[in-house]
């Protein structure tokens, strides 16, 4: 998986979340995918930039991969 397709995905999390829920999905996206991103040393940055979303949502994407180590998503 690389940046382009983590950020296509990240973008429809995004704009599929219910109103009021695009927050929690991006933290969700950082959950799921916070073992490529590390393990490929890609840059949150690039991956927000290639999703097309407002690229202060890098912040929200690191908090989820920081989450990864606690949390386990449902679905």
């Amino acid at each position: 998986m690389n940046v382009q397709e983590l950020g296509k995905i990240l973008g429809d999390m995004y704009n599929k979340a219910p109103h009021g829920k695009q927050v929690a999905k991006i933290h969700l996206f950082g959950v799921k995918y916070a073992d490529v991103i590390q393990r490929n040393h890609y840059s949150v940055k690039d991956i927000v930039a290639a999703s097309g979303i407002n690229s202060s949502y890098a912040t929200e994407v690191s908090k989820g991969i920081k989450l990864s180590e606690y949390v386990i998503p449902r679905d």
